[in-house]
């Protein structure tokens, strides 16, 4: 026998030994390919549930709890971030465990689809060098079959630079007078500060919720530092040269013949507190019954909530207002109201609250798992919910139809609907004591059924307040970064600017794109014309 060709026994026991090692490494691997899949799947579960949940509260309406509900959303969002860099994470420690066996199949996640790149963006094209020859055999003779292209987004850190305009000066010779081109425009009076930067700063501030203070310390961490109160100079300067086209706005919004009206809290600096503002939003917006006029919404501050200020904002106006239950438009709906009384619409989606506060049984859930006290669920307000949800139904089927299909559409399916909420609603009140939670929402439609039953002969008006209350959404989110105003005066200022940025917004237009090319043409442009840069008018000036 040749024993060249026969392991000897030591070496017997070490291919034992590797082979053991080798078993030992492929359970291993299977075990942490278990782990990873176990993983996974829990956090697969776990991102469902809070895609649905966030999805349940972006269809909740905004009421007095918009912003805890909104803090609740901003930190699921957040969890759920973290939960997909988890998922991505112990997918590739899965596909790792699964490389050091061939025995393991890996465990695919289906990962999130992505879009592809917009077209607007600029390509850079970077080829990988062709190899000169075959690498198989040495061949010289290669042939282009065709190429993959991958494409990876890279962004361009934000490069700030000075802009010098030079104004010759000449001397004539044979007058001898000076003569020199006159200065640059500049939308502030002497200013130093290019239309594009005051509008990121506006946008920044006003549009993004970022605080002055923070810009000014990002700046110089870019190595231009500015002071907060050079920045807010010119905050104050630039509001002052865009008050036409506030103005421009309001005119629009009070030639509607329905509008949407909602106000909101914010809070302002006083003598060693902060008191409580207002401000108010009212938004012109056609589009649901397929109105040509475009979107704008316009905005108003005031120190407090008294009826007053509805009455001067809509002094001279008359038409549908849709709007909650407050008190303040009482005055604007009596009969001798000049130069005619406004017309109330009620709010579906603020009746619907009230009794889906009565008959969450997840939130009790949430509570009693917390061991907080819980209301209780009530069968009537469970009903409620439902045939509130019938009328909501055929809204959907008609939004963005022409005033008279969504009428007649109403007569033929929702008037039953309503009649018979309206029997049941009376049906249950006479079974309820006068200060039973139920009750009180059930009068909150009783007391006021002819505004909420007004949609049915008016294609034209909403079922819900949402509109007002969508662009009232901007303030809250201010709210929480910027804390308070400084001043009344800074609370008119932020109306100025959410007007703007807000009816930029509803008419699609950008509006860091919109502000930059209006700040560097309103001094310039003819009084007459000034509708052009409206936003729904506006065009970029080409160069």
């Amino acid at each position: 026998m040749d024993t060249a060709a026969s392991p000897l026994p030591d070496e017997v026991e070490a291919l034992r030994a590797l082979l053991a090692a080798a078993l030992e490494r492929a359970d291993d691997a299977e075990a942490r390919l278990a782990n990873a899949r176990a993983r996974e799947r829990a956090t697969e579960a776990m991102i469902a549930h809070l895609k649905v949940q966030i999805a349940k509260l972006r269809r909740e309406q905004y009421g007095p709890s918009a912003e805890r509900s909104r803090r609740l959303l901003d930190q699921m969002e957040l969890q759920l971030e973290d939960l997909e860099a988890d998922a991505s994470e112990d997918n590739f420690a899965a596909e790792a465990a699964a490389a050091r066996t061939t025995d393991v199949v890996a465990f695919e996640r289906k990962r999130p689809s992505k879009k592809p790149f917009p077209e607007h963006l600029p390509r850079e094209r970077v080829v990988i060098p062709a190899p000169c020859s075959c690498p198989a055999c040495g061949g010289s003779r290669l042939s282009k079959l065709g190429e993959d292209v991958t494409e990876t987004l890279e962004v361009i850190p934000r490069q700030w630079k000075v802009i010098q305009t030079v104004r010759e000066k000449f001397s004539c010779r044979d007058c001898e007078k000076i003569t020199q081109p006159p200065a640059p425009f500049h939308v502030v009076p002497r200013g130093w500060a290019g239309p594009s930067f005051l509008a990121m700063i506006l946008f920044e501030k006003y549009g993004q919720h970022q605080p002055l203070n923070r810009q000014a310390d990002r700046f110089a961490r870019e190595g231009v530092p500015l002071s907060t109160s050079t920045l807010a100079d010119q905050v104050g300067a630039a509001a002052f040269a865009l008050m036409p086209l506030y103005r421009l706005i309001g005119a629009h919004v009070l030639a509607a013949g329905r509008l949407h009206g909602d106000d909101t809290t914010v809070p302002v600096m006083a003598k060693g507190k902060t008191d409580t503002a207002r401000l108010w939003v009212y938004v012109r917006d056609d589009r649901p019954f397929a109105g040509s006029d475009p979107p704008a919404a316009l905005f108003h501050y005031s120190r407090d909530r008294r009826g007053e200020h509805p009455r001067a904002h809509l002094a001279s106006w008359a038409g549908v207002l849709q709007a909650d239950a407050y008190g303040g438009y009482n005055e604007l709906y009596a009969p001798g109201r000049q130069p005619a009384p406004v017309i109330e619409a009620g709010c579906f989606a603020h009746a619907r609250r009230k009794f889906f506060e009565l008959a969450d049984v997840e939130a009790a859930a949430r509570k009693k798992s917390r061991g907080e006290r819980t209301g209780m669920i009530y069968p009537i307000a469970l009903e409620a919910v439902q045939r509130l949800d019938a009328v909501f139904e055929v809204e959907r089927g008609i939004n963005g139809k022409r005033a008279a299909e969504r009428c007649a559409v109403r007569q033929e399916l929702s008037t039953p609907l309503i009649v018979d909420l309206h029997a049941w609603l009376t049906e249950q009140l006479a079974k309820l004591s006068r200060n039973h939670d139920l009750a009180k929402a059930i009068n909150y439609m009783l007391r006021r059924w002819d505004a909420f039953t007004r949609f049915l002969d008016d294609g034209r008006i909403c079922i819900t307040n949402n509109a007002a209350e969508r662009s009232l959404r901007c303030v809250p989110l201010g709210r929480k970064a910027w804390l308070f105003c400084g001043s009344d005066r800074g609370g008119q200022r932020a109306a100025v600017l959410y007007t703007l940025i807000q009816t930029a917004r509803l008419n699609d237009v950008d509006p860091h794109a919109w502000l930059a090319d209006v700040l560097a043409r309103i001094a310039e442009h003819p009084i007459s014309c000034l509708n052009e840069l409206l936003p729904w008018n506006w065009q970029i000036k080409q160069a």
